[in-house]
C-alpha cells in the first residue's frame, strides 16, 4: 500500500504510554454487557476483565521504530477510511461521524469495560472507538503467517465497518436481537454482523484505490489471505482439532474472504445485507 508521505488521522489516542493499576472484582451484569460486546464486535471475551479503582498514569513510552512506522502507517489507513466514509455517507444526505483509534499495550480502560490486548482489536459503540495494541500484528505473523502491510490495513477496516454499522444503527439491533435468541441462532446473527464488517473493509478498499491510488500488486492477496487465516473453521482445527459450525462466531475462511471480495469488486453497499443474503 502506498502510505509514507501521505496525510494520517488526527483521531488517534495514542495511550501506550499508560499503566493500569487494577483490582479485579466479581462478575455481574457489567460483566456480561462488556463481555457480549467485544463478543459481537470481533474481540476474545476472555481478555475482558471487569475492575474498580484502576487509574491510568503516564509512564515512559519505549518503542522500536518498527512499532513507530506500523503506528504511522495505521494513522494512514484510519485518514483514509474517513475520507472514504465521509464521501459515503455525505452522498447519502448524511453526516460521517469519525471514531477515535486508541493504540495500546497490554490493557486498557474503555467505556464498554476494560480489556487486555488477549482481547484483541476491538470496538467500542459507547464511545465509538476502535481499541488495537499493535502487537496483534506480530501475532498474526507468528500464529496464522498472515504478512503484508495491507493484511493490517484490513484489520482497521474491519474495525472501522464496525462504526460505520453503529452509525447505521445496525449493531444495537443485531444486540437487541440476540438477546431474544438462543446461543446457537445468536451465533449465527453474530456471524452475519461479522461477515457485513469485512464486506465493508471492502467497500473501503473498493474506493480508497479510486480515490488515493495508494493499493499496490499484492495487497488485495494480502488482507484476502488475512481474512482467510482467522476463519472459525481454521482456528478451530488449528486449536481444537475439529470443527463445531453451531459455535462459529465469525465464519468461515471462504465466507470472511469471500465477503471481503465481494465489497472490494463491487464497492455497492446495495450488494452487502448479510443478514438477507444466503452467506
Amino acid at each position: 500500500m502506498k502510505w509514507q508521505g501521505r496525510r494520517g488521522s488526527d483521531n488517534v489516542e495514542d495511550r501506550r504510554g499508560m499503566s493500569t493499576g487494577t483490582k479485579v472484582v466479581g462478575g455481574g451484569i457489567g460483566t456480561l454487557v462488556i463481555v457480549l460486546l467485544v463478543y459481537l464486535l470481533g474481540g476474545d471475551p476472555s481478555g475482558i476483565i471487569e475492575q474498580s479503582g484502576s487509574q491510568q498514569s503516564a509512564g515512559p513510552v519505549q518503542t522500536t521504530e518498527a512499532e513507530e512506522q506500523m503506528a504511522q502507517f495505521v494513522s494512514v489507513v484510519l485518514a483514509d477510511t474517513e475520507e472514504v466514509w465521509g464521501k459515503i455517507f455525505a452522498e447519502a444526505g448524511a453526516s460521517y461521524r469519525k471514531p477515535t483509534l486508541v493504540l495500546f499495550r497490554d490493557q486498557v480502560e474503555s467505556a464498554c469495560g476494560y480489556a487486555t490486548a488477549a482481547s484483541g482489536p476491538f470496538y467500542c459503540p459507547a464511545d465509538e472507538k476502535v481499541y488495537l495494541d499493535l502487537s496483534f500484528f506480530d501475532d498474526l505473523r507468528a500464529r496464522y503467517g498472515v504478512y503484508g502491510d495491507f493484511a493490517i490495513a484490513y484489520v482497521v477496516a474491519h474495525e472501522i465497518g464496525h462504526h460505520v454499522q453503529n452509525q447505521m444503527g445496525i449493531l444495537e439491533e443485531v444486540q437487541a436481537q440476540r438477546m431474544r435468541l438462543s446461543e446457537v441462532r445468536g451465533n449465527q446473527l453474530t456471524v452475519r454482523l461479522e461477515l457485513q464488517a469485512d464486506f465493508l473493509a471492502g467497500v473501503w478498499a473498493h474506493y480508497a484505490q479510486r480515490m488515493f491510488n495508494s493499493i499496490e500488486e499484492g495487497d488485495i492477496n494480502e488482507a484476502l489471505n488475512a481474512a482467510a487465516s482467522i476463519g472459525d473453521d481454521v482456528l478451530q482445527k488449528k486449536y481444537q482439532g475439529r470443527v463445531v459450525p453451531d459455535s462459529f462466531t465469525h465464519g468461515t475462511a471462504a465466507q470472511r474472504s469471500g465477503w471481503l471480495r465481494k465489497g472490494w469488486e463491487t464497492g455497492d453497499l446495495n450488494q452487502g445485507d448479510t443478514f438477507s443474503a444466503a452467506i
